[in-house]
């Protein structure tokens, strides 16, 4: 049977179906007037102009052989067989020069292409709208161009066009047979034969085809092709339907190529990439190319604009998604039609989210926020993740980007009503409320009186929080959300819930810092709780501020806002309240060094603690009462409290508290020469802290751990150890964890012969000492600068400093303090020929350290009075005295058993031959 001959007409509406246009879209692409158009396809108009051709197979970007067939039917010609048909046109649309960045997902598909055997590769390219995935296909297209002789199609699918439906398969695929000239007479009606054809007549070659705005897996199967080549797919969905796929998944700009793509697109003399200006329009426009090229083109058409001026605008505007417009294209418009593409429910859920004072949500938040069950709150997260309107940084955590957000908030504002937008924020705050409340109780140091501000409604769904470990990982990821809210909470007035919601974040903040922002959040708790005369609120706030107060080193200000916890506490008979306060009153006492102030208030603490039969509260004390002992130089004391806090907390089961046990427990290992078991000690507290990720935890354990190395010799192990912690307390705010680790690094860095470096460490240590008001601190570097400066050999200076050391010791009662510094000042006078003088402090020294039981000390004083032996011609003295020095220091492991034994062997008598 003869096949019938193909009309201009019939061949018309093939071409504008294959390729998803309407006849308007057609009309408007050629610049003809849709009737023309509509008459042609009717055939009202047999006999179409030359011009009339010309324009149409310009807008259906008709090339070659397909244009040739075009032209020919439209002048009465009968179309060519498929025999003599163009293997493929070449329907790209044109590159742009200004195309920035994106790569490493060019060299991907370079590699894709390269390696492209007889299977079909496909690349789904996602992202949220704006973010340039058909830009980025196309540019890839072009650059590929080469690897794909048998041609490079374009196909756009329309799943987001304004006014018209997602393209038919079988439409896209009549269109893309006619394109590599299959005739149109040859074109089956059915789908599964058109696709069957399509496959025949594209095996074996080597085709790059682009099928732009997919709107889903099934639009885009039937058109893929049957040989080897590249398929490049966008969409704002994530086609997981799709087998053998690889997704490259687009996202914003990084800043420095944003501002680069800005600058090209704007085209102004001047403009520079590093721009400040340029830096915070890109930034205001979320790194998104759609918004970017929109600023970039207003920039371009108004010379008076200056670049400045524009970021100004933008940062002031109340709503930045109406600034960033061009005629009659928005950021805005390419959003709706995402929103468009959504379900009820899923348009309600997006309109909820932007109503989120946050950046981060989980289903949890999600289900309060949006009033739903926690199942449906996670169907409609993955929905909107599905239509890339979400990312997800981190496994079951969502992310709007900004100007999606603010698009949402826009949604929620003009769709919903005012109370209902309230009703949705309430119930989110509830949920973190009660969930922070929650994890607070688990995350605490102690057991803390019940807030009589922090009722809310209990939400339908909340994470199950079982230990500290799983409380402290919800508030970490929570952490951005939590301050968002509280923030809100402060910016509107609501004062009860700014009280519960500070309150709820304390613990967090206390552990990960910085604990400077902690201080202005906990005193807008206590300005909240003033306002609505919430006494227990208030106590509990002025206790929080106290205890982030003393980490920051303001010792001064933690005293105040705990005396005054303590006085409200007492008032109300809060009993738990007053002994939290004053166990921290205590630890401030000691680090100001008045401690016997400090043993008073631990003590008192552990009474009420005792009388309460809180555990958890006794073990704290314990350890604090132990670490008082420790700096008092009662070891033995101090070992029992430790020892006793430690079992207790071993039995409660709070690993964390057995860090602090452990740390001050290794510290008297240390002072009293058992260094075997003080490393122990800190190595097992640093076990625990690393399982927690406690970074504080840590950066303590690693300083103890410095002590214990350098007195063994290791002094890489204990520069590194000191150099760890110091990066963490400076990561956390801590100045005084900052001094410490400075004063033990200055400790390494003297005894590697690092003379400059080490009397910096301790002249810093002792500026930041000197500024928090802690005189042990000051005495300890004054101590170790003294004997830099000797080492240098500048003794007057080191004679200064050993006498301000000195003397705060002794206005400490620090026994193990003043021995160490009067050993180091017999140094000084031997150096000077004062032997007399000499002898006496090291006496006065070794003394003190019997009396404290330091051996370590009483082998440094043993030393001390062997050299001013020796200086005196009393050899046999000297021998017999330095060598009970080197066995002290032999028996405990400490390495100044080596730096001696030279002088002991110069010493020793010589043997007589046999």
């Amino acid at each position: 049977m003869a096949e019938a001959p193909v009309t201009f007409s019939g061949l018309l509406r093939r071409l504008r179906a294959g390729s998803g246009l309407t006849q308007e879209e057609l009309a408007s692409a050629a610049k003809l007037s849709r009737r023309a158009v509509s008459d042609l396809e009717r055939a009202v108009a047999t006999t179409p102009q030359r011009d009339t051709v010309r324009l149409l197979a310009d807008a259906l970007h008709l090339i070659g052989p397909a244009r040739a067939q075009f032209e020919a039917v439209a002048r009465g010609r009968p179309l060519q067989g498929a025999s003599e048909a163009a293997a493929a046109m070449r329907s790209l649309p044109r590159d742009v020069a200004s195309f920035t960045g994106r790569q490493r997902e060019l060299e991907q598909l370079a590699q894709a292409a390269a390696g492209a055997g007889g299977v079909v590769s496909i690349h789904a390219i996602g992202g949220m709208a704006g973010v340039g995935k058909t830009a980025f296909a196309v540019h890839a297209g072009h650059q590929l161009a080469d690897v794909f002789p048998d041609g490079q199609i374009f196909v756009l699918l329309h799943g987001h066009t304004p006014g018209r439906g997602p393209a038919d398969p079988a439409d896209a695929l009549a269109g893309l047979m006619l394109t590599i000239g299959v005739p149109a007479g040859q074109i089956p009606a059915d789908l599964e034969a058109r696709m069957a054809l399509w496959r025949d007549r594209t095996a074996g070659k080597r085709l790059l085809l682009v099928l732009d705005d997919a709107v889903s897996s099934e639009q885009v199967r039937p058109l893929l092709p049957g040989g080897g080549g590249l398929v490049l797919v966008t969409s704002r969905r994530h086609l997981s339907a799709l087998d053998d796929v690889t997704a490259i998944s687009l996202d914003v700009l990084p800043p420095g190529e944003a501002a680069a793509l800005l600058v090209r697109l704007a085209g102004r003399a001047g403009l520079s990439p590093d721009d400040p200006a340029l830096a915070e329009i890109t930034r205001l426009c979320g790194y998104l190319p759609l918004a970017i090229g929109m600023v970039a083109r207003q920039l371009r058409h108004h010379p008076a604009w200056s670049a400045a001026g524009r970021a100004a605008e933008l940062g002031a505007a109340v709503d930045r998604l109406e600034l960033i417009a061009t005629e009659n294209l928005s950021v805005a418009a390419a959003f709706d039609l995402s929103y468009a593409a959504l379900a009820s429910d899923q348009q309600h859920l997006f309109r909820r989210l932007g109503l989120h004072p946050g950046a981060d949500i989980d289903a949890y938040a999600a289900a309060a926020l949006d009033g739903t069950s926690l199942a449906a709150a996670r169907r409609g997260l993955e929905g909107l993740y599905d239509q890339h309107l979400l990312t997800e940084p981190a496994h079951a955590r969502f992310r709007m980007h900004d100007l999606i957000r603010e698009h949402a908030g826009a949604l929620a504002a003009r769709e919903d009503s005012g109370p209902d937008r309230a009703q949705a924020t309430a119930r989110l705050l509830d949920y973190y409320q009660f969930a922070a409340a929650r994890a607070e109780a688990l995350i605490a140091r102690q057991t803390r009186p019940a807030r009589a501000s922090a009722d809310c409604a209990v939400p339908a769904a909340v994470p199950a929080l079982a230990d500290t470990e799983q409380a402290l990982a919800w508030a970490r990821a929570e952490r951005a959300s939590l301050l968002a809210c509280l923030d809100h909470a402060t910016r509107t007035g609501q004062h009860a819930r700014v009280i519960a919601l500070t309150a709820g974040v304390a613990g967090l903040l206390r552990r990960d810092g910085p604990r400077a922002d902690a201080i202005p959040r906990h005193t807008a708790a206590i300005e909240a709780a003033l306002h609505l005369g919430d006494r227990p609120g208030r106590a509990n706030a002025l206790h929080n501020l106290g205890d982030v107060r003393w980490l920051t080193g303001d010792y001064p200000a933690a005293a105040q806002a705990l005396k005054q916890a303590l006085g409200i506490y007492r008032h109300l008979g809060d009993l738990l309240g007053q002994a939290n306060a004053l166990h921290y009153l205590g630890i401030v006492r000691c680090l100001t060094g008045n401690y016997p102030a400090a043993a008073q208030a631990q003590e008192q603490a552990l009474y009420i603690y005792r009388d309460l039969g809180d555990r958890h509260g006794q073990a704290n004390t314990l350890t604090e009462l132990g670490a008082v002992r420790y700096v008092t130089d009662e070891y033995p004391a101090a070992a029992g409290a430790l020892e006793r806090a430690l079992a207790t907390y071993r039995e409660i089961g709070e690993r964390r508290g057995q860090v602090n046990a452990l740390n001050y427990l290794g510290a008297v290992r240390w002072l009293t020469g058992d260094y075997l078991a003080a490393a122990q000690a800190h190595e097992q507290a640093l076990v625990i802290c690393r399982y927690f990720g406690d970074r504080l935890g840590q950066a303590n354990v690693l300083h103890y751990l410095g002590a214990v190395r350098y007195v063994t010799g290791n002094y890489p192990a204990a520069a590194r150890a000191e150099e760890q912690a110091l990066e963490i307390y400076c990561d956390l705010g801590d100045r005084r964890g900052q001094a410490n680790a400075l004063h033990q690094l200055g400790i390494v860095w003297r005894l590697t012969g690092s003379y400059p470096a080490a009397a910096q460490a301790q002249e810093e240590a002792l500026g930041i000492f000197h500024d928090l008001g802690q005189r042990l601190g000051q005495a300890r570097a004054l101590h170790q600068l003294g004997i830099v400066r000797r080492l240098a050999d500048d003794y007057p200076a080191a004679s200064r400093a050993q006498e301000q050391a000195l003397g705060i010791y002794r206005d400490l009662g620090s026994r193990s303090g003043e021995g160490e510094t009067l050993n180091e000042r017999g140094t000084l006078y031997r150096i000077r020929g004062e032997l007399a003088r000499a002898d006496e402090c090291c006496q006065q020294a070794l003394e003190l350290a019997r009396a404290v039981g330091s051996p370590r000390d009483e082998a440094a004083a043993l030393a001390g009075l062997g050299r001013c032996a020796l200086a005196a011609g009393q050899d046999i003295s000297a021998r017999h005295l330095m060598r009970q020095a080197v066995q002290i220091f032999q028996r405990i492991g400490a390495a100044d058993a080596t730096d001696l034994q030279p002088d002991v062997d110069v010493l020793s008598p010589i043997e007589p031959a046999l």
